[in-house]
Order: structure tokens, then C-alpha cells, then sequence
């Protein structure tokens, strides 16, 4: 059952916050509304929800500080929902800490699949079944309470897509993960599609932590099939 996840919706279009909690109703979601930036951070804090679904252009302050505020002290899921679609727009909101994007109008089933791997990938790194809470790998180290990857002690800085694919291939080191299911995880649906954006993103992260043709790499690229994370113990 859905219905211990508290969801809070920040979105000032009265219609579309009753739309959205409509949605969110008929999954067994609990539904906390807000329709301004300032009472969203309000809600936020006296309701600590499991995820957020946020609309940028609101009343009184653009949705990026209402980003900003909430990643200063955690990590919880923040899903944009927003009528702005130009790639700035969206680059800003990820950037800022937000772990997805979604352009208006929106599809219902969608909306509904990205909230589910969202959570998914969230539960993930809370439930970390490591001792101290860190993945290390040669010199990767991946703290999965702070969200933050370092090399050498550098920290590498990840869009939040980026860095849900590192933890979710660290956490099944060894193992062969298809495009399709790291797909399905981090966006939550199938599109063969987006095996193209999936590439994209492991492109950067690879360049990000500085590999390079003939080194020792942490995530094994197995062609035509998916990704792997190195294990230590196996290298």
C-alpha cells in the first residue's frame, strides 16, 4: 500500500492542484497542498513529506528557492512540474537539486510512474546496507546520507539523475543492469527511447569522474546490454 507516503504539492492554479491531488487520491497517496513558495516551505518542514511535487512559477518566489531551501538540509524527492520547457529552464531545476522534470500538460500514467521511482531510487539510498553509509571503490567514494560522490576527496558535481544512477549501480555492484531496467528505475517507465538519454547521462558522469579509454573504470559499459559497477573484491 501507497498510503504512508505524505506527497506535498506546491502549485498555485487552483485547478491543477485539485488535478494533481485527484491523481495522487486514487493511488492511496496522502496529499498535503500549498500554494505558494513561502507556505510550501512552511509545510514542508511541519509535515517533512516523502516527496514533493513543485511547480516553479508561483506567487511569491520562483520554485528554485523553494529547491534550494529544501536541499540545504535534505534529500527528499522533488519532482517539477512546471509549464516552462526550454532546456535552461530545466537544466536550472536539476541543477538546483531537483530529481526530476516534468513539462505541462502531463500525462497521468506518467506523473504516477515517475513518483514511484522517485521513492524507489530515494528508499534506496536511505536503506543503504552499508555500515557507515559510503560505497568506496578504488579512490570513488559515494556517501549515500550526504548525496555526494568524491574522487580522490575531490567532490564530483552530479545532477541529481547522474548521481541516482551511481547509486543505484553501486548498490548491485557486479551485476549487469540492462538498459531497461535502469531505465525503468530512474525515470520509472519503459522507453526503449530513452536509452539514448540514459547514454547521454553516463557519458557525463563518466567524463565527470575523469575516465578515460584504457584506464581501470568504476562502471563497465557491457555493449548492447546495459552497465556494470566494478565490485572490489572483483576486479
Amino acid at each position: 500500500m501507497n498510503n504512508r507516503y505524505k506527497i506535498l504539492v506546491v502549485e498555485d492554479e487552483k485547478n491543477i492542484r485539485s488535478f494533481v491531488k485527484t491523481i495522487l487520491n486514487a493511488n492511496e497517496y496522502q496529499v498535503i497542498l500549498s500554494d505558494s513558495c513561502q507556505n510550501g516551505i512552511m509545510m514542508f518542514t511541519s509535515y517533512i513529506p516523502d516527496l514533493v511535487i513543485l511547480d516553479l512559477g508561483l506567487p511569491d518566489k520562483d520554485g528554485i528557492e523553494f529547491i534550494r531551501y529544501v536541499r540545504t538540509s535534505s534529500a527528499t524527492p522533488i519532482i517539477v512540474l512546471s509549464a516552462r520547457s526550454t532546456e535552461e529552464d530545466k537544466v536550472s531545476a536539476l541543477d538546483a537539486g531537483a530529481n526530476d522534470y516534468i513539462t505541462k500538460p502531463f500525462g497521468t500514467a506518467e506523473l504516477v510512474a515517475r513518483i514511484r521511482a522517485a521513492l524507489r531510487s530515494y528508499r534506496v539510498t536511505e536503506n543503504a546496507i552499508l555500515p557507515d553509509g559510503k560505497f568506496t571503490l578504488f579512490d570513488l567514494c559515494i556517501d549515500y546520507n550526504k548525496r555526494i560522490v568524491t574522487v580522490a576527496g575531490n567532490e564530483i558535481k552530479l545532477t541529481q539523475t547522474e548521481y541516482n544512477i551511481m547509486s543505484y549501480l553501486s548498490q548491485n555492484t557486479d551485476k549487469v543492469l540492462t538498459y531497461a531496467t535502469i531505465i525503468k528505475e530512474i525515470w520509472g517507465y519503459d522507453d526503449v527511447g530513452s536509452i539514448k538519454k540514459l547514454q547521454v547521462n553516463m557519458a557525463n558522469i563518466r567524463k565527470k569522474l575523469g575516465s578515460k579509454p584504457g584506464e581501470t573504470n568504476y562502471i563497465i559499459n557491457e555493449l548492447g546490454v546495459g552497465y556494470r559497477m566494478r565490485d572490489k573484491t572483483n576486479i
